[in-house]
């Protein structure tokens, strides 16, 4: 056999891609932390508990599993090649040119739309405060200050994602023990009707049945959005053959503690027949117990998480349009980094695409969330199905000698990412069947008529002869 060849662009080292290794070993960790805690959890669910009622539980479990599937074939990716445009770059190697351009852009739709959702939901946490404030208004008061931030560098990004990812986890494991300590000890307004028993009383683990149960698992995928978020970081991580394994590898204990132990806790506090749409259950359960000053606070971190998330968004997108831009898939100018090293054109770019969930807040404030979720969820599984599939290729590869095996190889081998694959098909048929999911696949059919114009549009034009690399050493270009 003779001996595996690495490809040139996997030969490259990742800081010629011209960024700043400006995040330490602490911020990668806890923003993949902080990647498993974001709006889904602390808003959608609300509405999922009303249809699902314990059993979301359960669903969120499932997905869990799925998702640790989805990681580990990343982290498998990530140390055979860790660039900046993971997904897209994957893609590109081991299916072709087109689906890493379908890829790219998909995955920057999915963020541009997942910073309509965070800003649609942080409108709303304001107005738990301030409920005549227009949402409108704050979410484009957000939009502009965390813009701001992005601009200035990555090690700022790093810093600030630090901050609120520690806010999130902190405020979680208190909401965990506070929960606790009503249950053991009996101390709320809750009065007896605080118990464990919440989860399987009151007509059952499934109320609704199975099928409602199962059909709430878009909107369960779609609070795991953005723990694939720590592969986006890989181009600018100080260390990341050490720091990535060791953030990809806490993702269980992450999905126990903050998803399904959290759940069960206010489940049980609090009976799920007194949660709906628009009331995020971790306020409303701390409302219920009596402590109103610790609902303001738990307000406040959930806040947090969509901030945190909508920052994220403005990280990402701007480093997977420059990924396309050096690799003639996007106009050169979303190639160039600022003085700061930071791609400011690419994120500016998205920031105004995000500003159409400023409009949105102002035409309908009552379905701007749903909208967007649907739509994010969809681009979320186009992403983490090309993850899988350039997985499974890979692997075939390494098995005929043709390319080295990655120093973090994946659990199951493809076994997990067929299973995966299986499930994120499940819940794409799931989607269609729902009314409020289907506007996703409309969406999708005219996102995928654009994509498939823009492609052959570059073909015959300016995008047609390859841009010389941005990634030379020089960051103003």
């Amino acid at each position: 056999m003779t001996t595996p060849k690495v490809p040139e662009a996997a030969a490259a080292d990742a800081s010629a891609e011209g960024y700043e290794r400006g995040l330490g070993s602490r911020q990668v960790q806890m923003i993949a932390i902080g990647g498993a805690i974001g709006v889904g959890l602390f808003l959608g669910a609300g509405k999922n508990i009303e249809k699902a009622g314990t059993s979301l539980v359960l669903m969120y479990a499932l997905a869990g599993v799925v998702v640790f599937f989805i990681m580990r074939a990343l982290g498998e990716l990530l140390l055979y090649r860790p660039v900046s445009g993971s997904f897209a770059e994957y893609a590109r190697e081991f299916l072709g040119p087109f689906f890493g351009y379908v890829t790219g852009w998909t995955y920057w739709l999915m963020w541009a739309v997942t910073g309509m959702t965070e800003l649609t939901a942080a409108a709303i946490y304001i107005n738990y405060w301030f409920p005549d404030i227009p949402q409108w208004s704050s979410a484009l008061a957000f939009l502009v200050l965390l813009f701001g931030v992005n601009l200035i560098s990555v090690k700022i990004f790093g810093e600030l994602e630090f901050w609120f990812s520690m806010v999130k986890v902190t405020a979680i494991i208190g909401m965990i023990v506070i929960g606790i300590g009503v249950l053991t000890l009996g101390f709320s307004q809750a009065g007896d009707t605080a118990s464990v028993s919440n989860l399987w009383s009151h007509d059952g683990i499934f109320p609704n049945g199975i099928g409602s149960s199962l059909m709430t698992l878009q909107g369960v995928m779609f609070a795991y959005l953005a723990v694939e978020l720590v592969g986006i970081t890989a181009g600018e991580s100080e260390n990341p053959e050490k720091t990535l394994p060791k953030a990809i590898n806490t993702l269980p204990w992450r999905i126990i503690v903050f998803y399904v132990g959290s759940l069960i806790v206010i489940l049980s506090v609090v009976t799920w027949t007194e949660f709906g749409d628009g009331v995020s259950p971790f306020v409303a359960a701390f409302g219920k117990i009596g402590i109103p000053l610790a609902a303001g606070i738990v307000n406040f971190v959930v806040l947090t998480a969509a901030l945190s998330s909508c920052n994220s968004g403005m990280y990402s997108t701007g480093r997977m349009l420059r990924d396309l831009a050096a690799n003639s898939e996007a106009p050169k100018v979303f190639g160039k980094l600022n003085p700061r090293k930071v791609p400011a054109a690419g994120i500016t770019v998205s920031v105004i695409v995000m500003s159409i969930g400023v409009v949105l807040n102002y035409l309908v404030p009552e379905k701007a969330f749903g909208y967007v979720m649907s739509v994010a969820t969809a681009a979320a599984i186009w992403t983490w199905s090309m993850i899988l599939i350039s997985h499974i290729r890979y692997r075939a590869k390494v098995v005929k000698g043709q390319l080295p095996a990655s120093g973090f190889p994946a659990p199951g081998g493809t076994v997990c990412s067929w299973i995966a694959l299986a499930f994120l098909a499940f819940v794409t048929v799931l989607t269609a069947v729902d009314p409020d999911g289907r506007v996703s696949l409309y969406v999708g059919v005219g996102w995928a008529v654009l994509l498939t114009i823009g492609w052959f549009a570059g073909k015959r034009g300016s995008l047609t002869a390859k841009a010389e690399p941005e990634y030379a050493g020089t960051t103003t270009r």
